[in-house]
């Protein structure tokens, strides 16, 4: 990608609409939000006049993919410009201002250092002056702020325009992903009334693995045994739970634990599993044109995942009418399939399938959407985000059957908590002491598990 589409936000498709800020160009960033201390305004002058100058010399067809050779080229050109210019800047200072304007031309603005900081999960902007960001669960306000709203905006089509989605006062919110897979949501005025709003949702660089999830106390080594038995058995599993809860990382972990010689396709709204083995297909939802053409949901690609010979399928998140094909594809021989729910508690989750599977607009009795659910559901797996900031599984559940009406669960997990000292939540996931009924299920793959993971002869308890 050249200099200049990276400044314009990237190369526009048919599908994508300019937004009034994308065919600026270069231009665009003389754009300057009014200062708020004479000091400020001569920083900011001076980054201008630098950076104004340095796009000006640099070579607009350069291939800004090449990031180490442009950086090295931008560092020479701007030392030059300092040189010719008698700027004297103290050491912090030329440092500081050489980062902040290669993240202009390289990187996503004042967003990157926070992108490069690892022990930041969350980012939010909430306009161009307050910027926030998690880290281990709290949320804190952080000393950066962009040059005005249209400094956001211009980030903003940065990110979406490459992946052909588009943002603009006909389509005011938009979904997408940085090229790391961090999840990205953007709302715009006239929706926004603070600005543009960015929510970031950042993933490690290396993927959680089990051992960091016990090593954070969401997991007992107990659990992730039965938990792997039941993927390798082909069960199939919902991970439910609360924005937040940590349900993308518990399936992208759970996930790891299919057989490598099976055919995995993996359905989402922004592609941000991480899956490791080596035939994995991935499917990405895509929103409509400018002409309302074009849309391809959720739905769409589940059924068309039935037709590419998966051995499993693994969608991202229903939260539509997907479901029903979801639980279709569960009951016609796709076991082993898995997927996330929003929802507050296992019982919920059952009813939330129920909902998202009348919203297919199908005229089925009650009864019969809780029978296909109960025959496609084997485990539930709810996550929750404690008070602390801290994510744990506070339920592993099975799906039993049909009481009359009722869908009836039984709880082979559940998290007890006993106290909260120093801002921590003090509990462990303990076994309920009952057995699944799926367990011949898992003793027929092959597969023993000792009964003192189902807490039987657990002198602990």
């Amino acid at each position: 990608m050249s200099i200049l589409k990276r400044l314009q936000g990237g190369d526009n498709n048919q599908n994508t609409q300019p937004t009034g800020t994308q065919n600026q160009g270069v231009q665009a960033r003389r754009i300057v939000a009014p200062p708020t201390s004479p000091a400020q305004n001569t920083y900011q002058d001076l980054k201008n006049r630098v950076q104004n100058k340095l796009l000006a010399s640099l070579d607009p067809n350069a291939d800004v993919t090449r990031v180490a050779e442009v950086r090295r080229t931008i560092q020479e050109m701007f030392e030059q410009i300092l040189n010719e210019e008698n700027i004297v800047l103290s050491r912090p200072e030329r440092a500081r201002l050489f980062e902040q304007i290669a993240a202009e031309i390289l990187g996503f603005g004042p967003l990157e250092p926070l992108l490069q900081d690892d022990t930041i999960t969350e980012i939010m902007v909430n306009g161009a002056r307050n910027i926030y960001v998690e880290r281990r669960g709290k949320i804190t306000r952080v000393p950066i702020s962009f040059e005005s709203n249209e400094h956001v905006m211009r980030i903003i089509d940065r990110i979406v325009a490459p992946l052909g989605r588009r943002i603009d006062e006909s389509s005011p919110y938009v979904d997408a992903r940085l090229p790391d897979g961090s999840r990205v949501n953007a709302v715009i005025p006239p929706i926004s009334l603070v600005g543009p709003v960015i929510t970031i949702r950042k993933f490690s660089r290396n993927p959680i693995t089990v051992e960091q999830l016990i090593s954070f106390g969401s997991l007992t080594p107990e659990a992730v045994e039965f938990l792997k038995a039941c993927v390798e058995a082909r069960l199939n599993v919902v991970i439910s739970g609360g924005t937040g809860s940590g349900k993308t990382t518990l399936l992208n972990v759970l996930s790891g634990f299919i057989p490598a010689d099976e055919r995995i396709l993996t359905v989402e709204n922004a592609a941000e599993l991480q899956l490791r083995q080596e035939h994995v297909v991935t499917l990405e939802s895509r929103p409509a044109n400018i002409e309302g053409r074009g849309e391809v949901t959720i739905r769409d690609l589940v059924v068309n995942a039935l037709r590419m010979r998966p051995d499993r399928i693994v969608v991202g998140e229903i939260r539509d009418a997907a479901a029903i094909d979801m639980l279709q594809a569960m009951n016609t021989g796709h076991d082993g399939s898995m997927t996330t729910a929003h929802s507050n508690s296992p019982r919920d989750t059952l009813a939330r399938l129920e909902t998202m599977t009348l919203m297919a607009g199908m005229d089925l009795p009650v009864r019969a959407i809780r029978e296909q659910i109960s025959s496609a559901v084997d485990l539930i797996v709810h996550q929750e985000r404690m008070r602390d900031g801290t994510r744990k599984v506070t339920h592993i559940t099975e799906v039993t059957g049909m009481e009359g009406e009722i869908i009836t669960l039984t709880d082979l997990f559940v998290f007890e908590q006993v106290g909260y000292e120093n801002g921590k939540v003090i509990g462990r996931l303990r076994p309920t002491g009952l057995r699944p009924r799926f367990m011949e299920k898992i003793e027929t793959s092959g597969i023993s598990l000792p009964p003192s993971i189902f807490g039987v002869g657990d002198r602990r308890r």
